[in-house]
């Protein structure tokens, strides 16, 4: 072959290459990116929650979603990698609410849009900037209705010698809505005049098989001397479900209430197996449309108001969605 032809088609190929590479990115801009790291991929609320995103997105945004693995270094490096690949808004699930901080002052240095969502920062941290919003529900709620699904129970079936005693299962120790869920279940029952004692309490860090063990523990200490178990989600309640079957519980009359949060599909059927008393619906469904919609709104460039977002903004930065009882 003529070397003048190779040279003229070498650069026409190389011609093509650089427009169809310049047409791979202006296609990979043409709709905005939302990025998004969890806390963890294992976590049942949090899938449904992801789930919803790629749900709503379909040919609307592009979402980019990251597991931070239940480690804050994790997730503030996936939120560095988002940061750099220009996202056009971050939605974050905390692993730790300490890391919010550094999180807002990469974006607003990015001047990228922060959504958190699922665990609350403190208010300090949501006012350091403008951009910044918190999706979620509000955790004393859920912990207040878990409280009311318990009072209405002991009303009809009144605990021996008149104290409730319970197993309280907390999520983790310094999450927020662990914190708050904890409070105020039991507090609701004391304010409908019961009186109550602890008799046991553990972390078991939102995982099924980690309640199931600290249940087996404090079953093998406590044995008869449990009248409930509040758990801060619904994995939990369904370990110590597990631990209290193999006890030979919800069989032949032998009973204990235990209650959870998240309405999750695992909860649902231990209800209409009769081994779950209720669960308290953490509306992932709903977190996740306003989640989306927001990300929406932003990423165009707009603020959020009632001409472009339907769901009321609390004091600028809450997007609060309603929790709800579900029993059988």
């Amino acid at each position: 072959m003529n070397k003048h032809i190779k040279v003229i088609i070498i650069n026409f190929l190389i011609i093509i290459c650089f427009l169809m590479g310049c047409q791979y990115k202006t296609n990979k801009r043409n709709k905005p990116i939302v990025g998004v790291v969890v806390a963890r991929f294992d976590d049942t609320f949090l899938t449904s929650v992801r789930n919803q995103f790629y749900d709503m997105a379909q040919n609307k945004v592009e979402v980019d979603i990251w597991n931070g693995n239940g480690s804050q270094k994790t997730e503030n490096e996936k939120v560095d990698i988002l940061i750099k690949s220009k996202v056009n808004v971050l939605a974050v699930n905390l692993v730790d609410t300490n890391g919010a901080s550094s999180i807002i002052e990469k974006a607003k240095k990015a001047n990228i849009p922060v959504i958190f969502f699922n665990t609350e920062p403190s208010a300090e941290d949501l006012e350091k900037w403008d951009k910044v919003y918190y999706v979620g529900s509000r955790s004393e709620q859920s912990g207040i209705f878990q409280g009311q699904m318990l009072v209405n129970y002991f009303k009809s079936n009144p605990a021996k010698n008149g104290t409730i005693r319970y197993v309280m299962l907390e999520g983790k120790t310094d999450h927020p809505d662990a914190i708050a869920r904890t409070k105020y279940s039991v507090k609701t029952i004391e304010d409908a005049g019961f009186k109550v004692q602890n008799v046991a309490q553990d972390t078991a860090m939102w995982d099924r098989e980690e309640a199931e063990e600290k249940m087996a523990n404090i079953l093998a200490v406590q044995n008869d001397n449990i009248d409930c178990v509040i758990a801060n989600n619904d994995d939990m309640a369904l370990g110590a479900i597990d631990a209290l079957k193999s006890k030979g519980y919800f069989n032949n009359g032998k009973y204990i209430p235990v209650v959870g949060v998240d309405d999750t599909d695992g909860a649902a059927n231990a209800e209409k197996a009769g081994t779950l008393l209720g669960t308290v619906l953490n509306d992932a469904k709903n977190q996740g449309k306003a989640i989306f919609n927001l990300a929406s709104v932003l990423s165009n460039g707009q603020a959020p108001d009632s001409s472009n977002f339907t769901t009321p903004i609390n004091d600028g930065k809450y997007i609060w969605i309603d929790n709800k009882i579900v029993t059988k």
